[in-house]
């Protein structure tokens, strides 16, 4: 993470699909973004450069064949229950409802990028009598599999999720389930054609369900879950070279101290291991097992006794960990010998809650070890206490953060000078990112594009938002600074109503 850069390759010629793919097969690219007019790449700047990126992509252009593109039909339920919208759509185009569904299943879409929520296809070439503007206030609930339009796009709600497109009917095909083999039904460069199906052709699917990947009965069963926390999820490194699927990375937030927990029992530093936020869960021991508490939030409590965090310690058979809030930052990070036993999605265990990928625990989940490791307690990391002050959270003095940025894709010297000129109020603080207050920075739209890790992006009302890991892959709004990636650890422990300021890298 250290050494993690972006680059954008703009124009369309690098958002085909062989460009795309050659880049994802670049050693040390960890994530490839196609969106309408531009490719976000991000890489570990060890080896590779800007440069070398873009010669890759342009060496992959020329080579790239004239392939037909693939064509994917997907039957549509227009109108009535299925789409609000379809009346007034086709009252403003002068056209009848089966008109205005016709029409809009007449034409040929291209799927140009994925992104808003998983598999989600922003696809263009909507019929010029059909665009409409997004509705002035979003729906608090789409349900999964509406077909919407928005100005010249037109996409399919893959999960329910707020939203502010025209609904005018529910596809019959699932784009997105995780259930299966192949989770996403479309990708970038796809052609796509609409039919209208009537109710004799079938019902529409029902929603994607969550992918479980904690094992029911694990084979090394450690920990029962007698309660559950406000949000205490699996985390590994994260979800990497999925972006293009409109997939968050997922992972810890606070990799430093994800980390730490694993090296102090004796994993892999990104073996799974619980991240925890605010409070933790309270956990009965099926077996003796060595476990660490990382991360300024919580202290684990052993049968009463508070235990030192950042130090290995032994849990033996039917005692009962539980974690003490310290009021200080938003997570810690709890890790196990042998490294939590879960399956993997694309490669990761990490939840993704957009995803459907996972869920928080609840009580009754049970906790196995991954291998059995003959780990031994007493391991520390002492100088540790430099993370509290570093993190700022809810220390009695309530000290102000200070994260380092970098000039974003759309630099502007107004507001990068507005970022570093004064302090910011943490508004609303989640894994997808930190929503800042008390300073209005020029902000604006511009062609949705694939947003780095880090993002400072700033809406035209002026209230910026630091994009975390959970973030949505694409965004519409001006990004006129990006936080430095080894100082995302500190925004990871912000809470609302704690203090930041920028500084220049």
């Amino acid at each position: 993470m250290e050494r993690l850069a972006f680059t954008y390759l703009r124009g369309e010629h690098y958002t085909r699909p062989g460009v795309v793919e050659a880049l994802l097969e670049l050693q040390g690219v960890t994530d490839v973004l196609p969106a309408y007019e531009s490719t976000l790449v991000e890489f570990d700047a060890t080896n590779l450069t800007p440069a070398k990126v873009t010669s890759a992509a342009d060496r992959a252009g020329e080579r790239e064949a004239a392939a037909a593109p693939r064509e994917v039909e997907i039957p549509v339920l227009y109108g009535g229950e299925h789409g609000p919208d379809l009346g007034d759509t086709a009252l403003a185009a002068g056209l009848s409802d089966a008109e205005a569904a016709e029409l809009h299943a007449s034409a040929e879409y291209v799927v140009r990028a994925l992104g808003f929520a998983p598999g989600f296809p922003f696809m263009a070439g909507v019929p010029e009598l059909l665009r409409r503007p997004r509705m002035p206030a979003p729906r608090g609930r789409v349900p999964a599999h509406s077909v919407g339009v928005a100005g010249h796009q037109t996409g399919v709600y893959t999960v329910e999720t707020p939203g502010g497109w025209n609904l005018i009917g529910r596809s019959l095909r699932a784009v997105y389930d995780p259930h299966r083999d192949e989770p996403f039904l479309l990708k970038a460069g796809d052609r796509v054609r609409f039919s209208v199906a009537s109710a004799g052709d079938g019902a529409v699917p029902e929603p994607p369900g969550v992918l479980p990947l904690l094992p029911q009965e694990p084979a090394g069963p450690v920990f029962s879950v007698l309660r559950a926390g406000l949000s205490d999820i699996v985390v590994d490194a994260g979800r990497f070279l999925v972006g293009r699927f409109g997939l968050a990375r997922g992972g810890p937030v606070d990799a430093p101290a994800a980390r730490l927990a694993n090296l102090l029992v004796g994993n892999h530093p990104y073996a799974p291991l619980l991240e925890m936020t605010a409070t933790g869960p309270t956990l009965a021991a099926l077996a003796d097992i060595v476990v660490a508490v990382t991360g300024p939030a919580l202290v684990p409590v052993v049968g009463g006794e508070v235990m030192d965090a950042y130090r290995g310690f032994r849990v033996t058979k039917g005692g009962e960990l539980s974690l003490k809030p310290t009021g200080v930052g938003a997570r810690s990070y709890l890790a196990i010998a042998g490294g939590l036993e879960s399956e993997a999605f694309l490669g990761s265990a990490s939840t993704d809650t957009r995803g459907l990928i996972a869920r928080p625990l609840i009580a009754g989940d049970l906790l196995g070890a991954a291998t059995s490791r003959g780990a031994v307690p007493g391991r520390s990391f002492r100088p540790h206490e430099f993370r509290v002050v570093r993190h700022a959270g809810r220390s009695v003095s309530r000290p102000v953060a200070t994260v380092r940025i970098v000039r974003g894709p759309q630099f502007h010297p107004d507001a990068w000078q507005q970022l570093l000129s004064g302090q910011f109020e943490v508004a609303a603080a989640s894994r997808v990112g930190l929503r800042l207050a008390g300073r209005s920075v020029p902000g604006g739209e511009v062609t949705s594009e694939g947003v780095p890790l880090g993002a400072v992006q700033v809406p035209p009302g002026g209230d910026p938002l630091v994009l975390l890991h959970d973030r949505g892959t694409l965004g519409g709004y001006v990004k006129p600074a990006v936080v430095v990636p080894s100082d995302l650890a500190v925004l990871a422990q912000l809470r609302e109503g704690d203090r930041l300021r920028f500084r220049a890298a």
